[in-house]
C-alpha cells in the first residue's frame, strides 16, 4: 500500500516518529505540497494524508488508485467529501486530540491579558524593576478572574474543557449551545448569543465555522459588549470580522482580544489585527503541544489500521 503524506511538517517537524505509519505500507512524507505538485506526488497513492493541503473533486477524479484520505486534523473542509463519497473513497479525521491543549491556550490568552506576565518580564529584562523606587510597580490594569463571567460559544469538547478550567478560577460560566439547560453540566448557565455577548466579561469562541457563524463577531455585536470585555478566539478565524474587531479595539469598544486563529493563515501583512491595540495573536498553535501532536499521530495510525482491517474509525462520510 502506497501512503503519501502531503504536508507532514506541521504535525511532525522532527520531534515525532513516522515509524508506526511506515509499518503499514510504503510511506513517503513531504513537508509541504503546493497544488501544482499534488497530482504528480499522489499519482499511484492508495492513501493520502493531509493536514491543510486541499484535495479537490478534480484531484480525486485524477487519482484512480486512491482509496483512503486521512485528514491530520479535526476539520475536513479541505476535502471535497461528496466527490470522495461518489468514488467510494473513505475519509477520516482526528477529533478531540487537542481538547486539553486548546483549553489551556484559552487561559494562556486570558491570563496574559489580565496579568500581562510577558509585558512585565520583558520590561524587567530591560531594567525596569531594578530602576524602580518602590518594591513593586504596575503600569497596566491587573484583573482578578474570580467572580467574573465567561461566555462560551459552542459547548463541544474544547468548550467544555474551557468551562472546567474557568470554574477552577471561580468564574461564572455561561454558554450559548444547542443543548437544553437540563443537559448542561452543573454550574453552566445557558444564554442566547446576544445576551452572552452583552453580559459576559470574557467571550470565548468554540463553535464550528458554518454559513450561519461566519462573521458572527461583527461591529454591531461588539458594540453591545462591555468596554472592559475580552474576546478569545481559538476556534476558526472567519468567525470574526477582522476589520470590525480591529476598529473596536482601537476605539476602546472592548478592552482586548486574544486570538490563535485568523481568517487567512499565514496572515497578510495588512491584516488590521496585526497592528490593533490590545490584540494578542499566537500563530495557530493551541493544538500543537507535543502531547497533542503525539496523540494526533497515534490516532492517525489507528485510523489507517482500522481502514486496512475493514473497521473504519472516525469516518466523516457516515
Amino acid at each position: 500500500m502506497k501512503i503519501i503524506v502531503l504536508d507532514g511538517y506541521g504535525l511532525n517537524p522532527g520531534d515525532l516518529s513516522w515509524d508506526e505509519m511506515a509499518a503499514l505500507g510504503e510511506l513517503t512524507v513531504y513537508d509541504r505540497t503546493v497544488p501544482d505538485e499534488l497530482l504528480e506526488r499522489a499519482a499511484d497513492a492508495e492513501v493520502l494524508l493531509t493536514n491543510k493541503t486541499v484535495i479537490t473533486a478534480g484531484d480525486i477524479a485524477a487519482l484512480p488508485n486512491l482509496k483512503y484520505i486521512g485528514v491530520l486534523a479535526t476539520g475536513y473542509n479541505i476535502i471535497d467529501v461528496q466527490a470522495a463519497k461518489l468514488q467510494g473513497i473513505t475519509v477520516t479525521n482526528i477529533p478531540a486530540y487537542s481538547t486539553s491543549s486548546v483549553g489551556q491556550m484559552v487561559f494562556a490568552h486570558i491570563l496574559n491579558i489580565t496579568q500581562r506576565v510577558g509585558h512585565y518580564a520583558c520590561a524587567n529584562h530591560r531594567g525596569r524593576w531594578a530602576d524602580n523606587l518602590d518594591f513593586c510597580y504596575w503600569d497596566t490594569n491587573l484583573i482578578e478572574l474570580d467572580g467574573k463571567s465567561i461566555g462560551i460559544v459552542g459547548l463541544g469538547n474544547t468548550g467544555r474543557a474551557t468551562a472546567r478550567i474557568a470554574a477552577g478560577f471561580g468564574m461564572k460560566v455561561r454558554a450559548c449551545t444547542s443543548k437544553l439547560q437540563s443537559q448542561l453540566p452543573e454550574g453552566i448557565q445557558k444564554m442566547e448569543l446576544d445576551e452572552l455577548f452583552r453580559e459576559c466579561d470574557i467571550v470565548s469562541l468554540h463553535c464550528p465555522l458554518t454559513p450561519e457563524t461566519q462573521g458572527m463577531v461583527h461591529a454591531a455585536r461588539l458594540a453591545t459588549m462591555k468596554p472592559t470585555a475580552i474576546l478569545i478566539n481559538t476556534g476558526r478565524g472567519p468567525l470574526v470580522n477582522e476589520k470590525d474587531l480591529a476598529d473596536a479595539l482601537n476605539s476602546g469598544v472592548i478592552l482586548a482580544a486574544g486570538l490563535d486563529v485568523l481568517s487567512v493563515e499565514p496572515p497578510r501583512h495588512d491584516n488590521p489585527l496585526l497592528a490593533a491595540k490590545n490584540c494578542f495573536i499566537t500563530p495557530h498553535i493551541a493544538w500543537a503541544t507535543r502531547e497533542a501532536r503525539d496523540r494526533l499521530m497515534r490516532i492517525a495510525v489507528d485510523n489507517l489500521k482500522g481502514f486496512i482491517q475493514g473497521e473504519i474509525i472516525n469516518n466523516v462520510l457516515k
